[in-house]
């Protein structure tokens, strides 16, 4: 990807430089929002990295403008000391796609990166979906663990196959209201809870089996991988 990186300390700039080279992306780094900004106009970008802390306009301000006046849908991930969770609500509504605290572990800021840039290539088509012991066959509408079938019902197994196709991505609960019951159902928070509550026990989304679905500061959920699922 080629990431535009907003960061003001030099120190700090270098460590993300370098772990997102490594991984094999094309970085352009930028110490002012404004300049970012101009840039974006005229320059194609893959994902935005921000710090939410720089002189001339934050990174909550320079997203805003990119998704107000640029009307840019880019991904975005805000990276910050901040982590008081009004601060990391106040950002996912600005539009950020994804929230790092600080110190930035490197693995974990490019799986980020790499999994809000995949929300960009369209949810997969693939008739079946495998990890480890967990096979689900999307056409025949069947959930396997260790090929034994759980029984699931239509929209916890609907509901399954949003969050499998969506491994690493965080996803707000209305998006996966409208993906799974549709825009104009009204769906409460609590009953998607329960869907949810539902799907992980059932298919064993815990940490003992090497995943983990959690709800990401009442903004909505994310599944991920741990480790190989057993």
């Amino acid at each position: 990807m080629r990431i535009a990186m907003l960061e003001d300390d030099r120190s700090q700039a270098f460590v993300l430089r370098h772990c997102l080279v490594v991984a094999g992306h094309q970085v352009v780094s930028f110490d002012r929002g404004l300049n970012l900004i101009k840039a974006a106009e005229i320059e194609s970008f893959d994902a935005l990295l921000l710090d939410w802390n720089v002189p001339d306009l934050s990174g909550v301000e320079v997203l805003q403008r990119v998704r107000n006046e640029l009307a840019s849908n880019i991904p975005a991930v805000v990276v910050t000391s901040r982590n008081a969770e009004e601060d990391i609500v106040h950002a996912l509504k600005q539009g950020a796609d994804d929230y790092i605290c600080k110190p930035i572990r490197p693995k974990e800021l490019v799986a980020r990166l790499d999994s809000i840039k995949r929300r960009d290539e369209g949810p997969s088509n693939d008739d079946v979906l495998e990890f480890g012991s967990l096979r689900v066959n999307v056409a025949d509408r069947q959930a396997l663990l260790h090929t034994t079938v759980v029984s699931l019902s239509v929209k916890d197994f609907e509901l399954a196959v949003f969050l499998l196709r969506n491994v690493g991505r965080m996803l707000s609960r209305r998006k996966i209201i409208d993906s799974v019951w549709g825009p104009t159902v009204a769906v409460a928070s609590r009953t998607l809870d329960t869907h949810v509550s539902r799907v992980r026990t059932k298919l064993q989304l815990t940490q003992e089996k090497g995943w983990h679905l959690g709800a990401v500061y009442g903004h909505g959920y994310r599944l991920e991988r741990l480790h190989s699922a057993r």
